[in-house]
């Protein structure tokens, strides 16, 4: 390939919490990158996936849902869409068909409007299989920034639709290099990080009101031993005495039931045995304070 074009750029994947952005990303590079729950904000930091198919090369970026913020983590989320969209290719606007539009589309909506006309943008109704009026929903969106003229729909899950989408935005790169090896993994995350993302993402899964967004997830090692096994130490931080012993549960039930599930992904994903040393610890109001903010990895 040292003497031929290639074409690559970055597309970035946005919307507002829970339209199916991560669910979008992983069924684009058929295989697991990002952190997908029932629960919005399961997404609360930028995620970089990389597809490359002969000399083209996408570099898809997907985004924590736009919304109106509370706290500082509220704040850092947000400020993750912005600084994604400074400098794309393409912007995927994802939205629900299966609703009207909300008032966190139309913030969505106002964030892409300077954009249009310098950046192309493609609106994107997903799980359109499960609307009752996916056309009239469409047009509701269509009409929160009518001067978007490209249009898709499609379900998340459906491995033919993305694909479609998929080969669409390859045709559309501009030549350029790649910007990571061909041989490159799917995701430019470190091991460290990706792990802590999928004990979050066990734990939201099974807490219940305010608890699961009121946890982060920190790796302190991350090691292979001799024996080929590897080793993951990480502490589940919550703001209140009360959460700890939630996440902890009667007898331990609820902490282990965590670290089990997220086990088997990690040794799905390592292709090695696991041991997952799971902790629970208290930061007192971590969501509103910039330094927790930073310690806790959201920097």
């Amino acid at each position: 390939m040292t003497n031929a074009k290639t074409y690559s750029g970055f597309v970035a994947i946005v919307g507002k919490p829970n339209v199916g952005k991560s669910t979008l990303l992983n069924t684009m590079l058929g295989v697991k990158v990002a952190p997908i729950t029932p629960k919005p904000q399961t997404t609360r930091k930028t995620v970089r996936g990389i597809y490359t198919e002969g000399n083209r090369q996408i570099v898809f970026v997907d985004t924590p849902g736009l919304h109106k913020p509370a706290d500082a983590l509220g704040e850092y989320i947000n400020e993750q869409v912005y600084e994604a969209l400074a400098d794309v290719n393409l912007i995927l606007w994802l939205v629900d068909l299966r609703h009207p539009p909300t008032d966190e589309d139309r913030l969505v909506a106002r964030a892409l409007e300077p954009l249009v006309g310098r950046v192309p943008i493609l609106l994107v109704g997903n799980k359109v299989d499960a609307a009752k009026y996916p056309d009239e929903a469409l047009e509701a969106y269509r009409a929160l920034l009518p001067q978007i003229e490209e249009v898709r729909t499609l379900s998340a899950l459906d491995e033919r639709d993305v694909a479609n989408l998929r080969a669409e935005i390859l045709a559309l790169l501009p030549e350029g290099p790649f910007f990571y090896p061909d041989t490159f993994t799917r995701s430019d995350q470190p091991p460290e990080q990706w792990a802590a993302e999928i004990v979050r993402e066990e734990a939201m899964k099974r807490l219940r009101e305010e608890v699961p967004y009121a946890v982060a997830v920190k790796v302190e090692t991350f090691e292979e031993r001799p024996n080929g096994v590897v080793y993951i130490q990480a502490v589940l931080y919550v703001e209140r005495e009360g959460h700890k012993a939630i996440v902890i549960g009667k007898q331990g039930r609820m902490l282990k039931e965590i670290g089990r599930a997220a086990r088997k992904q990690l040794e799905v994903f390592l292709n090695r045995k696991v041991y997952l040393d799971l902790e629970v610890r208290v930061y007192p109001n971590w969501r509103k304070d910039p330094e927790a903010l930073r310690e806790l990895g959201y920097e």
